[in-house]
């Protein structure tokens, strides 16, 4: 180490202001799919409209289903899923922390030590002349590696992208979350009209098999017309247990995602023997194109914020290619219990200079290991971004479809009832036989169901139109709940990472460029 004089010190002061002017890697873009800012398809245009309500944040209100909206609710203040994604960003903010720390002097030690010395000598009449004294020590060293070749800020800026992909982690969470909530509410609202027309057609179809039971026993009628009415009543009743069963299911499936243990819920009523609704909306109303919303859904953002984050990381392994260059310093005192001595101080201070020069290649293919998964993670995004695009479409044309199908189906259930009403007419005045009052029984059981099951299906696929375009994004709920952040504040000294004040801004370009614009 070298004594620090004036000359050496303006070198050392020129040596600082130089480093971190230098970044080795490369810069992260962002990303750019050729086709998907004009992107468009007819099915998407007919199944959606530009409106400003409901917020597609919420767009569940386009239901006006208060129980729907209590369920989504408690979903967003117990549901595990979204707790997790919120403690991963407390870690990421930590990880952003460490980072962070990186462009300050990364050794500050203070040490102290008391040492007891014993020794033992002879004088010159050779007889032993015991010593014995205390030697004190304290110092401070200091030792600061310069960001010369930009490691540190790299990795500033891996973790800064990493943290804001972690955020709209949770948004991705959010999204899934509340489709999930309203795809299970509307299966089981499905589900309880599909048993009350099972139960409603298991109750004609009951008296059908008694009154063809009496005529048998009166030797009006012969058995195969009573095994048939059997058969056929035998067989829809046997549907009944299976809706239940789907009921209770699902129902225990909704208190698991609210955060409950399965079990009866009083804020979700039955609705089984009611004449329950299944609502057909035909449009989906969207505050922006199709297009600008695929590339701001929750998951493509944090794959493009996953790729900021590795692009960092390659620079980071590119800087070990080239020497660091470190500040030393040392302040030192001295002091013996020894009679006649005096203590001293020492300051020393200067530059340490480390070239990994021969490596057998660790290096570099650390490099190459980096850049990989950086190619590997632009063709994830490109992908995503092509099946987020499948999802809005597939979606769509699932919604004009079910709704073409729904004015067929409820006809085709009109027409059903008519058939089995003339069928009884002309089977009670002997003009026709029991297989035509069967087989209307039949088709109308089997229309009733198709057309719950096809408007089902147009809720369901409203709500993947939505979740496809990245609506149910946000969540009123803070990101840590008090409870838990209280436990951990109690176990740990957090400061104020996990309130809303110690969210950090965007450190650099990367986070900025790939964030929300309705942040």
């Amino acid at each position: 180490m070298w004594p620090m004089t004036c000359s050496n010190g303006l070198l050392l002061m020129g040596m600082l202001s130089l480093g971190g002017c230098v970044q080795v890697g490369p810069d992260f873009a962002p990303q750019r799919v050729d086709w998907s800012s004009q992107w468009d398809t007819p099915a998407l245009r007919q199944a959606t409209e530009s409106g400003a309500q409901p917020d597609a944040r919420q767009w569940w209100r386009i239901f006006n289903d208060p129980v729907l909206e209590s369920l989504i609710a408690q979903a967003d203040a117990n549901n595990p899923g979204v707790q997790v994604a919120g403690l991963q960003i407390m870690e990421a903010r930590a990880q952003l922390g460490i980072a962070r720390s990186g462009l300050f002097p990364q050794s500050q030690v203070v040490g102290a030590d008391a040492l007891y010395q014993h020794r033992a000598s002879r004088s010159a009449e050779g007889n032993p002349r015991p010593s014995s004294f205390w030697q004190y020590s304290a110092g401070f060293n200091i030792g600061w590696e310069l960001d010369f070749w930009g490691r540190f800020s790299r990795a500033i800026e891996s973790a800064d992208a990493a943290y804001f992909a972690a955020e709209a982690n949770r948004e991705d969470v959010l999204v899934l979350l509340h489709a999930q909530v309203a795809e299970s509410y509307y299966a089981l609202r499905t589900a309880e009209a599909r048993l009350r027309i099972a139960r409603d057609n298991a109750a004609i179809q009951k008296r059908s098999y008694e009154i063809t039971e009496r005529l048998f026993k009166s030797g009006e009628t012969d058995e195969l017309d009573l095994q048939q009415a059997r058969t056929q009543y035998l067989g829809t009743l046997s549907t009944i247990p299976e809706f239940e069963s789907q009921i209770a299911r699902t129902r225990n499936a909704l208190a698991v995602l609210v955060g409950k243990p399965p079990g009866p819920m009083p804020e979700l009523p039955d609705l089984a023997s009611k004449e329950a609704v299944i609502p057909l909306i035909d449009k989906a109303v969207l505050q922006d194109v199709p297009a600008n919303l695929l590339l701001r859904r929750p998951d493509i953002r944090a794959a493009e914020l996953r790729i900021a984050a590795q692009s960092a990381q390659v620079g980071v392994a590119k800087a070990e290619l080239y020497p660091s260059l470190t500040l030393l310093g040392s302040i030192v005192w001295t002091a013996t219990s020894l009679a006649g001595t005096s203590g001293g101080a020492a300051l020393l201070a200067g530059p340490s200079l480390n070239w990994n020069v021969f490596d057998h290649g660790r290096i570099t293919n650390t490099v190459r290991l980096q850049d990989a998964r950086l190619q590997q993670l632009i063709v994830i995004y490109q992908d995503a971004v092509r099946q987020a695009a499948r999802e809005a479409d597939d979606a769509a044309t699932g919604l004009i479809k079910a709704l073409e199908r729904d004015g067929i189906l409820y006809d085709s259930a009109l027409a059903a009832k008519r058939s089995l009403t003339l069928a009884n007419a002309l089977y009670r005045e002997g003009y026709s036989d029991f297989q035509r009052v069967l087989d209307a029984q039949r088709a109308l059981a089997t229309q009733q169901d198709t057309y719950l099951v096809n408007r089902g299906n147009a809720v369901s696929d409203l709500i993947a139109l939505y979740k496809a375009v990245g609506g149910g994004w946000y969540s009123g709920q803070p990101v840590i709940d008090p409870a838990t952040r209280d436990q951990m504040q109690q176990r740990t000294n957090w400061g104020d990472l996990l309130t809303e004040a110690g969210r950090p801004a965007p450190a650099s370009a990367i986070s900025k460029t790939t964030r929300r614009s309705d942040d």
